[in-house]
Protein backbone atom coordinates (compact mmCIF):
# COMPACT_ATOMS: atom_id res chain seq x y z
CA UNK A 1 0.00 0.00 0.00
CA UNK A 2 1.40 2.74 -0.99
CA UNK A 3 1.61 6.18 1.44
CA UNK A 4 3.07 9.35 1.21
CA UNK A 5 3.51 11.73 4.47
CA UNK A 6 4.47 15.10 4.16
CA UNK A 7 6.37 16.42 6.86
CA UNK A 8 8.24 20.55 7.33
CA UNK A 9 5.03 22.91 7.67
CA UNK A 10 4.84 25.41 10.04
CA UNK A 11 3.96 28.92 10.57
CA UNK A 12 6.69 32.12 9.73
CA UNK A 13 6.62 35.28 8.66
CA UNK A 14 6.41 36.64 5.24
CA UNK A 15 9.89 36.63 3.95
CA UNK A 16 11.20 33.19 5.70
CA UNK A 17 11.66 29.67 4.09
CA UNK A 18 10.31 26.06 4.92
CA UNK A 19 11.31 23.23 3.40
CA UNK A 20 8.38 20.54 3.09
CA UNK A 21 9.19 16.81 2.49
CA UNK A 22 7.29 13.73 1.16
CA UNK A 23 8.35 10.06 1.54
CA UNK A 24 6.98 7.65 0.08
CA UNK A 25 6.22 4.19 0.77
CA UNK A 26 4.58 0.83 -0.80
CA UNK A 27 5.69 2.34 -3.89
CA UNK A 28 8.25 3.30 -6.39
CA UNK A 29 7.96 6.30 -8.33
CA UNK A 30 11.09 6.56 -10.22
CA UNK A 31 9.58 6.09 -13.67
CA UNK A 32 6.96 8.77 -12.70
CA UNK A 33 6.27 11.97 -11.32
CA UNK A 34 5.91 13.09 -8.14
CA UNK A 35 4.52 16.83 -6.78
CA UNK A 36 3.09 19.61 -4.60
CA UNK A 37 -0.61 20.65 -4.78
CA UNK A 38 -2.15 23.60 -2.32
CA UNK A 39 -5.31 24.13 -0.77
CA UNK A 40 -6.28 27.68 0.76
CA UNK A 41 -9.82 27.78 2.84
CA UNK A 42 -12.43 28.28 0.57
CA UNK A 43 -10.30 28.10 -2.45
CA UNK A 44 -10.03 24.79 -4.81
CA UNK A 45 -6.87 23.13 -5.07
CA UNK A 46 -4.04 24.35 -6.98
CA UNK A 47 -0.64 22.91 -8.85
CA UNK A 48 2.15 23.83 -7.37
CA UNK A 49 5.20 21.79 -8.78
CA UNK A 50 5.85 18.60 -10.66
CA UNK A 51 9.55 16.73 -10.77
CA UNK A 52 9.77 14.20 -13.54
CA UNK A 53 12.02 10.96 -11.71
CA UNK A 54 13.90 9.72 -14.74
CA UNK A 55 14.72 13.77 -15.80
CA UNK A 56 14.66 15.68 -12.75
CA UNK A 57 12.48 17.84 -15.06
CA UNK A 58 10.75 20.42 -13.44
CA UNK A 59 7.56 22.78 -13.70
CA UNK A 60 6.50 25.26 -11.23
CA UNK A 61 3.35 27.50 -11.46
CA UNK A 62 3.77 30.79 -11.92
CA UNK A 63 2.65 32.01 -8.53
CA UNK A 64 5.72 30.54 -7.11
CA UNK A 65 8.07 30.29 -9.76
CA UNK A 66 11.40 31.78 -8.51
CA UNK A 67 10.61 31.18 -4.50
CA UNK A 68 9.86 27.64 -4.95
CA UNK A 69 12.10 24.67 -6.12
CA UNK A 70 10.76 20.84 -6.01
CA UNK A 71 13.56 17.75 -6.10
CA UNK A 72 13.61 14.73 -5.11
CA UNK A 73 15.88 11.74 -3.72
CA UNK A 74 15.38 8.83 -5.55
CA UNK A 75 17.31 6.74 -3.72
CA UNK A 76 15.27 7.84 -0.33
CA UNK A 77 11.67 8.11 -2.31
CA UNK A 78 11.45 11.25 -1.28
CA UNK A 79 10.40 14.89 -2.98
CA UNK A 80 11.25 18.64 -1.36
CA UNK A 81 9.65 21.48 -1.67
CA UNK A 82 12.30 24.14 -0.91
CA UNK A 83 10.12 27.41 -0.31
CA UNK A 84 11.72 30.83 0.06
CA UNK A 85 10.33 34.52 0.58
CA UNK A 86 7.22 33.16 1.33
CA UNK A 87 3.95 35.46 1.62
CA UNK A 88 0.45 35.35 3.41
CA UNK A 89 -1.18 34.21 -0.04
CA UNK A 90 1.14 31.21 0.15
CA UNK A 91 -0.67 29.97 3.00
CA UNK A 92 -2.66 26.93 2.91
CA UNK A 93 -2.39 22.73 3.25
CA UNK A 94 -0.09 21.38 1.27
CA UNK A 95 -0.29 17.71 -0.53
CA UNK A 96 1.76 16.03 -1.49
CA UNK A 97 0.87 13.82 -4.70
CA UNK A 98 2.18 11.00 -6.86
CA UNK A 99 1.95 8.96 -9.91
CA UNK A 100 3.53 6.14 -12.10
CA UNK A 101 2.53 8.00 -15.00
CA UNK A 102 4.07 10.90 -17.09
CA UNK A 103 0.58 12.58 -17.28
CA UNK A 104 -2.63 12.59 -16.69
CA UNK A 105 -4.48 11.98 -12.41
CA UNK A 106 -2.01 11.32 -10.06
CA UNK A 107 -3.28 8.19 -7.96
CA UNK A 108 -1.77 9.00 -4.80
CA UNK A 109 -1.92 12.33 -2.33
CA UNK A 110 -0.89 12.70 1.50
CA UNK A 111 -2.58 13.80 4.19
CA UNK A 112 -1.36 17.25 3.89
CA UNK A 113 0.85 19.93 5.53
CA UNK A 114 -0.16 23.38 7.06
CA UNK A 115 2.01 26.16 6.27
CA UNK A 116 0.60 29.53 7.23
CA UNK A 117 2.34 32.77 6.45
CA UNK A 118 1.66 35.53 8.39
CA UNK A 119 2.82 39.32 7.29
Amino acid sequence: QVQLVESGGGSVRAGASLRLSCAASGGSFTRGRMGWFRQAPGKEREFVAVIWSSDDITYCSDSVKGRFTISRDNAKNTVYLQMNNLKPEDSAVYYCTASVRLMGQYEYWGQGAQVTVSS
